[in-house]
Order: structure tokens, then sequence, then C-alpha cells
């Protein structure tokens, strides 16, 4: 007779395969039916001219909106860098660097990501929690009924609102966490007026601005793609159904963005630098 302990052991050793293996292949499913929405929708925003009005709304949501906390959080952040980088820099006799330390800090890498952030709370949020309501109250399907492009009406106006929005508040970011930095190097720590815009001059190169221009559009495309999808497809989660399901979608949205931000922002520095 076969040894029962040997074939329960071996039982259990090969679950662990097959379980790795599901998610793997879920994960595949996921990326390859997320990047299929995105270039649907981004198809939807040249053949239908008209979602340029409802293009205009959501950039006065997703930008305008936002733009009180984008000053707020990148006046603090460049104060915190203006006052960081003084006392590093103090050690090595080198506090005339402060300016170019504070600004490519800033448009390389704080900028983008922190604005990107913040955008995901802010208003990714807002995206995917909306369209789900629509979603589970059948909103969405009425629109396909009266044979109204639901991607273009949804989801295209919000990725086109995206692409525009997020490189024009990363640059107020940029701006105003320089000016943070100014008020404590120059105002605070006496660190002289014309060194620190000098340095600011001399050190940031065209590369350096388009390279966070580029960092933007990317997060901006990712972000609007995925608080729409998790929105658009509420109702199909496994783990919940109805207002549940719209809130675990804006709590998926939120977390897969900031995590899919810093991981792009990590393969994209790595070809930028």
């Amino acid at each position: 007779m076969p040894d029962m302990t040997s074939t329960a052991s071996a039982t259990g050793l090969a679950r662990f395969p097959r379980a790795l293996g599901r998610r793997c292949l879920r994960g595949v499913d996921a990326v390859g039916g997320m990047t299929l929405f995105m270039l649907s929708g981004l198809g939807q925003i040249f053949a239908n001219i008209r979602i340029f009005p409802r293009t205009v709304r959501q950039i006065y949501v997703i930008g305008y909106q936002s733009l009180f906390v984008i000053l707020l959080i990148g006046i603090f952040c460049g104060m915190v860098l203006g006052l960081q980088g003084y006392y590093t820099l103090v050690q090595f006799g080198s506090v005339g660097l402060l300016g170019s330390a504070v600004s490519l800090t800033l448009i390389r890498e704080l900028g983008p990501v922190l604005t990107a952030i913040m955008l995901t709370g802010r208003a990714g949020s807002a995206m995917a929690a909306e369209i789900g309501v629509m979603r589970i109250t059948d909103q969405v399907d009425a629109l396909d009924v009266m044979d109204i492009n639901s991607m273009g009406y949804l989801v295209s106006p919000r990725l086109a609102a995206a692409l525009i929005s997020f490189p024009l508040l990363t640059a107020i970011f940029d701006v105003i966490g320089i000016v943070g930095g100014y008020l404590t190097g120059v105002c605070m720590l006496g660190i002289n007026e014309g060194v620190y815009f000098y340095k600011i001059s001399h050190a940031v190169t065209m590369n350096d601005v388009s390279g966070g221009f580029i960092k933007a559009l990317v997060f901006g495309l990712l972000v609007a793609t995925v608080c729409c999808h998790q929105g658009y497809y509420a109702h199909l989660r496994r783990d919940s159904v109805g207002p549940e399901a719209v809130g675990n979608a804006t709590t998926s949205a939120v977390v897969i963005s900031c995590v899919l931000i810093l991981a792009a922002d990590y393969v994209l520095t790595s070809f930028l630098l």
C-alpha cells in the first residue's frame, strides 16, 4: 500500500506552485486588461471631438481644485529641503550649493512624485468612486443602451485631463518648492540671495525639466488608467459587492496607483539619468 503520509506531503507541495501559477496568471491578465483599457480610452480621445467640454470640466476637477493642496505641500516641502540641505552642506562648507540641491531634487524627483501621489489621493480616489457608483447603479449600462460610448463619456475625458493637469501642477509644485527653499535658506538662514538663484540657473538644465515633465505625463496616465479601471469594473470584484465594492475599488485604486508611481519613477530615472 502507498504511504499516505508521503502522498499527502506531495499533494501539499504541489499546491504551492499551482497557487503561485494562478496568481501569476491573474496578474498577467490584470495588466493586459488594464493596458487594453488604457488604449481604448486614449483612442476615444481622438475619435470623438465632443469630449472637449467634459475634458475641460475634468481639468477643473483634477487640476484647479487640487491647486491649493499642491501649493501647500510644495511650499513646506521646499522649506524642509532648504533646512535639511543647509545643515548638511554646512558641514562641508558648501552652503552656496543649496539652491542647486533644492531645485534639482524637486525638479528631478520630488516634484513629479509628490504631485502624482497627492493627486492620486485627491482626484484619483474621486474618479474611482464616481465611476464605481455609476457602475453599481447601472448608469454605465444605461449609457451603452442609449448608444453612448461609456469609455468615451467617462474615461477618455479623465485621461486627457490627467495628461494636461499633472505636468502643469508638477511645474507649479517645483516653482513653489524652490520659493520655499528660498524662504528657509535666504530669509531664515542668511544665504546670499544672488548665490542661491545663480546656482539654480547654472545647475538646472532643459534635460532635467523635460525629464520631470515626462515623469508627470507617465504618472498622470497611470493614475487615471488605474483609478478609472478600478471604478469601471467595480461590479466584477470578487471580494465584495454593491457599495462595499466601490469602497474597496477606491482603496485598491489609490494603493495600486501609489505603488506604480514609485515603480515607474525608478524605471524612468534609470533611463533618464
